[in-house]
């Protein structure tokens, strides 16, 4: 059951693992950002493998992705083609070492690292960095 996490912070994209104990954005954002804040979102145990959540991080509807133990990625929850939110429900899958999604309204496949639509150029899905600290999920806006 997707659940609407709120919080007052603003969201994040791919994690890895590095030495401080948190993650570091691997791909470039959808677009750049002024004045950017790193907002707390859950425990990375809240979030199940290969499923999506969604969350209200400064007032923008997020949806959050884990894949495997320490993959986590936040994307817009609004479809590219429809902008409805339902991206926290589109299907988890990978296209070679590509983790993707697709939309649960028309199956378009987007990459959950960098957004591009792999299979209509003229589509994008927005992007946040994501970040792990001290076992909670953090997203920048």
């Amino acid at each position: 059951m997707e659940t609407l996490m709120e919080t007052r912070v603003e969201a994040g994209s791919a994690l890895h693992s590095v030495p401080d104990g948190g993650a570091r954005h691997a791909a470039p954002h959808s677009a750049p950002r002024a004045a950017a804040t790193w907002h707390r979102v859950c425990p990375l145990t809240e979030l199940d493998d290969s499923w999506g959540e969604a969350a209200l991080i400064g007032g923008r509807q997020v949806a959050l992705f884990r894949v495997g133990e320490r993959s986590v990625f936040a994307v817009s929850h609004a479809d590219p083609a429809t902008r409805a939110n339902v991206m926290a429900r589109g299907i988890v899958g990978s296209r070679g070492t590509t983790h993707t999604i697709a939309s649960p309204l028309h199956k378009e496949v987007y990459s959950l690292a960098t957004g591009e639509c792999l299979g209509n150029p003229e589509l994008r899905l927005g992007t946040y960095p994501v970040r792990v600290v001290d076992g909670a999920v953090e997203v920048e806006l």
